[in-house]
């Protein structure tokens, strides 16, 4: 069936999506900062409960369904599908449901949609099939976790439930609900769209299902998330196998009628649109019109709609499970596309859509014997398939692939195979052949009946006539291996019109038939014999049948031979047992006794199922033999191999654990039982050898005549001894002998000095009769035809009673070392510091009675943390050290390992994996040698341990710096453009760049106190900035103090700035220095930690530009009537335009100041970098805080070159340019903006405060400050 699409021919069942069942991996298990050791393979119950409920979960679910061809079961049941949480489903259509036109879109898959690959005029593709079995289900399960508070036990049984913890788990409750049931409403609107059903399983503990609140929960998620209020939400708690197994089965039952409601909706959607088509009149295009030529597209024809619509209610149905509704919509698919094919107009022969008819045709045509076969009608499935060859065979005639054709035989060949394997599928499972044995001959009563009836019964008498006559070959459904045989027969033929084709046509002819290329690939012979061997085996089974009759009883035998070492292989028991009774006879004829005796010990396995022979007449046929004959080799016994044939006893060994320590007893059982209806007490089992793994001797079980007639008997082995006890006892006596239905139970313990896999090899039992000696060796774990067996423990023998082994590989056991009792403990004071050498104490005792060597591996796992840096300082890794020796550890002794971690740049979690491994070697070997991982079978053996750590450290940073930077504006002349000293490499100019006071706050943020022992600047000018002082300079030695959580301490220094000529705009300074800040960690204990330095950098300057700008300096303070100067500094920053200013004082009677000096004037012409200075004397006539007259300086260069050119008209004098701004330099500070820092704030002042005017004290944004004139006998400090 390999030649059709596996979609077009498996049996449908509903699909069942399942998510939220993933399972993690150990790496994600391991990673739990809490996890201190890797979880081992065997110990299940060491895992998280709802990590082993979602592994028998998820088994339980796949085992439900498998897919297949051939499954008749009418069980409900889903095919059940893993996916993840976000899947999402395939577009229903190709527009959005926003758009205008959704309702008038197409599916993608449709023949109406250009981009699908059924465009223009296709049927039906696999990929149809496809999406409703693996991409849409009928029902959607998600299973998800509910959340619960972690239990708080009380510290004293007196204490009382504290109501704020209730209150806040009710909260935390109803906040993880409500995100669960987003979660929930957003699947919930994904699957409404498609109308699948949505159910939630919610999985908690046993203890949540007994908690009062949970009903309430459950009915707030339901109602939040909006599910059904019918098979919509289950509760779950981790149960055993068989309690899952039952929950599976309920939940399928519950589920399947909304699956089928789903399949059901989808038929009437079909129904309607096959209906609208079905109403257009169908007629067959003339071949000579341009529809009917191939070259052109067009559309889909009504007939090839309602193919694909019956095609599509088939599938829904199947789905369903409704078989008699599937098989009348594939027949009436399949007669509609056989009328398709009656004309060529509508499938052209040999193009792409007439190949893809052709192989729908066929797969459709073998759905339908497979539901007439569902149903055991045998005649009607051998009806349709030949109906099907026959009008396909004319089909091909008609188009020109005849019988002189090897395509034609090649087809023949096909459907001959593919229905001998769909028979060969069904015989395996369900499927019963009827049996064609001749009518019975009339009796003379019925004769004499018949001569009565009237002539209007005598022609279905004449029909009764021709049955009893014979029946036809062809209409009677054959075993499988003549459909192969017929399948090969066509293989011949096709063969031979490939060779003549060959012989007959030119060489370009057959490199232009593509068809024939590929031919040529085939290996027709392969085939051939492939197909008749499967029928060969019977013919010659006839064949020696017919020899045995004739009396060639040699001829006989060798047929014998090779036809059973096939059947034995392929296990056909139910042909071996006929086959074994008329070999057996012909041995007697030819005196062969040897070949005699291990027929009729083979014959012992198969019941009592031969002719008239029972088991009985077996057993005593063997005994006279034996008693009276002679074998060929007296002193070698004859052995019996039942490797391949059916077993004489139901054997099985049982283990009572999956893993074991070494030189740890093993406990296990080896059952041997006969069938009900076979006894073998006659016969005389002198011994049973059981051989086990480990040992190279067997141990030897002697028969001894105890009486014992109960049916399961019990033979205690006690401990089988290794090789290496060569003084053990090896054998001991019980009674072997089996009766009907008798058990015998052989149990004992194995135990291993090395690491090993321990299992029962095999067990050979040894019959001495006469001067015969018999050895039958056998499988220890073999069951015969029919038997099932589950593993199962003998736990008593009156009554007996055994209890199930529901574990996988019960028949052996692994033996692995003993785990090394060494105990790893991790001590530090968490959190770390950055720039600390965080001390990691890593204490590793020895608490077993083996000295251990022991090895350290330490893994710095990667932060993703921005600029985070981490090292470990003992070696200076910031990644893995690998391999530091810890010596020796003898039992008892305890080693200490501190490990320093200097972490840098930003805080965080720092991650390190610690393994610390272990290594026991032998006395005499080599001690030294460091532990590895296994890289091979045979160091496996080594008596290695490891055990994992994970260690999460935050990392916090112990002091915070805070920067705030002020830039202001420095007074004085600067050089001018045409001064030498600029050209000078030490000359610095700060005149553009000014001085920038930075204010840094240092602050206490770690939760452990420090003791700081140096705090300095570190200066590092370059050429555009230096330090000109700071406030650590003269105390730097002297600040050693304790410094607690949340303690400040503030440092102020002053930077002169001297920028680029030419700046770019975002250009920054690099500060010149650091601070560098000395501490220790004060422990718990009142000890200091390692000297650390950590380094704050001065952050990046970025002074504000200027253009033309006016600079201000007064004195702060002022004697009354003493004189004092005023200097105006006028400079153009601008880098190419120059500056036409003009300057004016105005003086008012009010004025607290005579001012000598420039009333009014102009300044001359300000070139780029210029700058001019204008003084005043000035005299205060008052005392108190008061202000300067006015000074405007106004710079009139664009209002000169607008009035040259005429475009402005005469103006006022205050309107003749631009204001230029008056800084004062006393109380400038400005951000990086430009903008003054304080701006608008208050300033102090003593008239403001015995309550004089408002604005005296006041200072506006763009005002010059006020001068305090004092008394001349006042001295001001």
């Amino acid at each position: 069936m390999n030649s059709y699409p596996p979609e077009l021919l498996v049996q449908l069942a509903p699909v069942m999506f399942v998510a939220g069942l993933d399972v993690p991996t150990v790496s994600e298990q391991s990673a739990s900062p809490s996890g201190s050791q890797s979880p081992t393979p065997s110990g299940r119950s060491q895992q998280d409960p709802f990590i082993v409920l979602t592994i028998r979960l998820r088994d339980a679910l796949l085992a439900q369904r498998n897919v297949a061809i051939w499954q008749p079961e009418k069980s409900k049941t889903f095919q059940v599908i893993l996916v993840d949480r976000e899947v999402r489903f395939p577009p229903r259509k190709l527009s959005s449901p926003d758009d205008t036109h959704y309702t008038n879109a197409h599916s993608p898959l449709s023949p109406l949609t250009p981009s699908s690959p059924l465009h223009p005029d296709g049927l039906i593709a696999p990929i149809w099939v496809r999406k409703h079995t693996a991409l849409v289900p009928s029902v959607f399960v998600l299973f998800t976790k509910l959340y619960e508070t972690p239990h708080q036990p009380p510290k004293s049984p007196l204490d009382t439930q504290d109501p704020e913890y209730e209150r806040e788990r009710e909260q935390e409750e109803r906040r993880r609900d409500a995100e669960l049931s987003a979660d929930i409403a957003q699947r919930k609107k994904s699957t409404t769209e498609r109308g699948i059903k949505l159910t939630v399983v919610l999985m908690a503990s046993r203890k949540m299902l007994d908690d009062p609140a949970l009903d309430a929960r459950l009915t707030y998620i339901r109602r939040q998330s909006g599910l059904d209020s019918r098979a919509a939400l289950f509760v779950l708690s981790p149960v055993s196998p068989l309690e899952l197994n039952d929950f599976v089965k309920s939940l399928q039952q519950a589920l399947y009628e909304p699956a089928v409601e789903y399949y059901t909706s989808h038929s009437k959607r079909v129904r309607r649109k096959r209906n609208r088509h079905a109403q257009v009149t169908s007629s067959y295009v003339s071949p000579l019109s341009p529809a009917g030529s191939a070259s052109i597209a067009r559309p889909l024809r009504p007939e090839g709609w309602t193919v694909r619509y019956e095609y599509k209610m088939a599938c829904f149905a199947e789905f369903r499970g409704e078989d008699e509704v599937a098989l009348k919509h594939y027949q009436d698919s399949y007669s509609t596309l056989v009328n398709m094919f009656g004309s060529t107009a509508i499938l052209p022969p040999r193009t792409k859509r007439w190949a893809e008819a052709k192989v729908l045709a066929d797969c459709i045509n073998i759905k339908i014997c497979k539901l007439f076969l569902y149903n055991n009608e045998h005649a009607l499935a051998l009806s349709q398939n030949n109906i099907h060859m026959r009008k396909f065979g004319d089909f091909s005639r008609g188009w020109g692939i005849g019988e002189e054709t090897f395509e034609y035989w090649s087809w023949i060949a096909r459907q001959h195979r593919v229905f001998a394997e769909l028979l060969e599928q069904g015989t395996r499972s369900t499927l019963t052949l009827p049996a064609h044995v001749p009518a019975p001959a009339p009796t003379a009563a019925a004769l004499i009946a018949s001569q009565t009836l009237q002539n209007s019964q005598r022609g279905i008498m004449e029909v009764d006539t021709m049955k009893v006559l014979g029946l036809n070959p062809s209409q009677a459904l054959q075993h499988p291996g003549f459909y192969y045989y017929m399948s090969a027969r066509a293989t011949e033929k096709r063969r031979e019109r490939f060779l003549t084709m060959l012989e007959t046509a030119t060489q370009q002819n057959i490199n232009a038939s593509p068809g024939f290329a590929n031919e040529r690939k085939v290996d027709h012979l392969t085939i051939i014999l492939e197909g008749q061997g499967r029928l060969t085996l019977r013919i010659a089974y006839r064949i020696a049948q017919t020899y045995y009759e004739s009396g060639k009883f040699d001829m006989a035998v060798r047929f014998f031979e090779r036809i059973a070492r096939t059947y034995r292989r392929e296990k056909w028991g139910s042909m071996m047992r006929p086959l074994l009774t008329t070999w057996y006879r012909c041995a007697q004829r030819l005196g062969d006794v040897e070949l005699s005796v291990k027929l009729l010990i083979e014959m012992l396995g198969h019941g009592t199922t031969f002719d008239t022979d029972e088991d009985g007449s077996i057993v005593e046929d063997l005994l006279a033999v034996l008693k009276s004959t002679v074998p060929s080799a007296p002193n070698t016994p004859l052995v019996v191999d039942l490797s391949e044939s059916e077993p004489i006893f139901d054997s099985s060994v049982t283990f009572w654990k999956d893993e074991a320590m070494v030189d740890e007893p093993s406990a296990f059982q080896l059952s041997l039982k006969t069938p009900s209806n076979t006894s073998l007490s006659s016969l005389s089992f002198t011994s049973l050898a059981i051989y086990f793994s480990n040992c190279t001797h067997p141990f030897v079980i002697r028969h001894s005549a105890a009486a014992s007639n109960a049916e399961t008997t019990v033979v205690d082995l006690g401990d089988v001894p290794s090789d290496s006890a060569t003084d053990a006892l090896r054998e001991v006596e019980a009674n072997l002998q089996w009766g009907q239905g008798s058990t015998i139970v052989f149990r004992g313990t194995l135990a291993s000095q090395v690491p090993t896999t321990l299992k029962v090899l095999k067990a050979v039992l040894t019959l001495n009769e006469g001067n015969w000696t018999v050895e039958i060796p056998s499988d220890p774990s073999s069951v015969r035809e029919g038997s099932m067996q589950s593993p199962q423990w003998l736990v008593s023998v009156d009554p007996v009673h055994f209890v199930p082994v529901r574990r996988d590989n019960c028949s052996e056991v692994v033996v692995r070392h003993r785990p090394h009792l060494v105990q790893v403990s991790l001590s530090h004071h968490a959190p770390a510091y950055l720039d600390e050498e965080y001390p990691i104490t890593i204490d590793i005792t020895n608490l077993d009675n083996r000295a251990f060597h022991v090895v350290l591996d330490v893994l710095l796992q990667p932060t993703e943390i921005d600029e985070a840096g981490e090292f470990i300082s003992s070696s200076a890794s910031s990644g893995l050290i690998k391999g530091v020796d810890l010596g020796t550890v003898s039992p008892g002794v305890t080693v200490l390992k501190t490990l320093y971690l200097t972490n840098t740049g930003a805080g965080g979690d720092r991650v390190l994996d610690i393994s610390i491994q272990s290594h026991h070697a032998p006395q005499g070997a080599d001690a030294s040698a460091s532990p590895s991982s296994p890289s091979s079978p045979s160091m496996s053996l080594a008596d290695t341990s490891e055990t994992l750590q994970t260690l999460v450290i935050p990392t916090v940073a112990a002091i915070k710096m805070a920067y705030d930077v002020k830039y202001t504006r420095v007074g004085g002349s600067t050089a001018g453009l045409l001064d030498l000293r600029t050209f000078d490499d030490e000359y610095w100019d700060n005149g553009d760049g000014g001085r920038a006071t930075v204010e840094a706050r240092l602050e206490c943020v770690g939760p452990w106190s420090l003791s700081v022992e140096k705090v300095r600047l570190i200066r590092k000018n370059g050429p555009h900035a230096k330090i000109v002082d700071c406030s650590l300079d003269e105390d730097e030695d002297n600040i050693a103090s304790e410094w607690l959580p949340g303690d400040e301490f503030g440092a102020i220094c002053r930077i002169d700035l001297s920028p680029e000529d030419e700046p770019v705009e975002g250009d920054a300074i690099t500060g010149p220095g650091e601070y560098e800040f000395t501490w220790r960690r004060i422990l718990p204990n009142g000890d200091h930690g390692p000297l650390c330095a950590t380094l704050f950098p001065l952050p990046l300057l970025r002074p504000p530009r200027d253009g033309l700008i006016a600079l201000l300096d007064l004195p702060s303070t002022a004697k009354l009537h003493v004189p004092f100067h005023a200097y105006l500094t006028i400079r153009n920053r601008h880098p190419s335009l120059t500056a036409t200013v003009s300057v004016q004082l105005e003086t008012e009677t009010s004025d607290a100041f005579l001012v000598a000096g420039l009333r009014s004037g102009r300044v001359p012409i300000l070139l780029p970098g210029a700058e001019e200075r204008l003084a005043w004397t000035l005299v205060p006539v008052e005392c108190g805080f008061v202000h300067v007259p006015k000074i405007v300086v106004v710079d009139k260069r664009k209002a000169a070159a607008a009035a040259v050119e005429g475009d402005i008209a005469p103006a006022m004098p205050e309107s003749e340019g631009d204001i230029v701004k008056i800084v004062d330099v006393r109380r400038e500070a400005r951000g990086e903006d430009g903008t003054t820092r304080d701006a608008g704030k208050k300033t102090f002042s003593p008239a403001y405060a015995e309550g004089l005017q408002p604005s005296l004290g006041v200072t506006k944004q763009d005002d010059i400050g006020s001068i305090l004139v004092l008394p001349r006998e006042f001295a001001y400090s």
